[in-house]
């Protein structure tokens, strides 16, 4: 059983629905053991705030919660559940929910990079803060994940999410890219640098299709 956990601190450059430089926190573990058949069984967890203030009033401000579970089968197939949780009344969501399940495998992992994949379906609830109504519906999500540990204290990591309404394919959909470097600079500190893009075809009513985040935060690792 190997349980990690690390507290992240730091800024973000906004731009997109809201223009501005938020301070961010992160909270992120991770829990493998073993599950069926011997195989590894990983929980994962993070949260993170982000919020900018100017005069005493928001800026900016987002929430997020993600939990997972991966359960190992065999040559690297997987099967995985997930909850995600986003609020950001910034680009127009009170709250957002996706309740997920599904299917991957990890294609290759030679120690030192590794390409995981997966292909799942999620119930889908969100909220909106203006007069529309409540959304709900089913997506096909597809996932990809690529890391490299570049050296002994450096990690570049790689990930793209897909989301789209299985009754509206073309005029429905979200993605997210990830792109991070990650390295140590003490026995428990690590400085990441992240650009993360995020991409709704089909925004809330008046708000842009478009948010990125250039983030830069120290992380104590335990």
């Amino acid at each position: 059983e190997k349980l990690k956990q690390s507290i992240n601190f730091g800024f973000a450059n906004t731009t997109g629905n809201a223009e501005t430089m938020n301070l961010n926190g992160k909270y992120v573990m991770s829990f493998t053991t073993v599950g069926m058949g011997d195989e590894a069984l990983k929980i994962g967890f993070d949260a993170s705030a982000f919020v900018t203030k100017n005069d005493g009033k928001k800026d900016n401000e987002e929430l997020t919660a993600n939990l997972g579970l991966e359960q190992y089968i065999t040559d690297g197939w997987l099967g995985y559940a997930s909850v995600n949780w986003l609020r950001n009344q910034f680009t127009g969501f009170d709250n957002k929910i996706a309740i997920g399940a599904g299917a991957g495998k990890e294609l290759f992992n030679d120690g030192k990079q590794s390409l995981k994949v997966k292909l799942g379906l999620a119930y889908n609830i969100q909220d909106f803060v203006g007069e529309e109504p409540k959304k709900k519906f089913t997506s096909l999500n597809q996932y990809l994940e690529y890391n490299n540990q570049l050296n002994k204290t450096s990690k570049l990591y790689v990930k793209f999410g897909a989301l789209e309404n299985v009754e509206d394919f073309s005029n429905d959909y979200e993605l997210l890219t990830v792109a991070g470097l990650n390295f140590a600079v003490a026995e428990s500190l690590s400085v990441t640098l992240e650009e993360e893009v995020r991409y709704d075809k089909l925004p809330p009513v008046g708000f842009d299709t478009t948010d990125t985040k250039t983030i830069v935060r120290v992380g104590y690792n335990f």
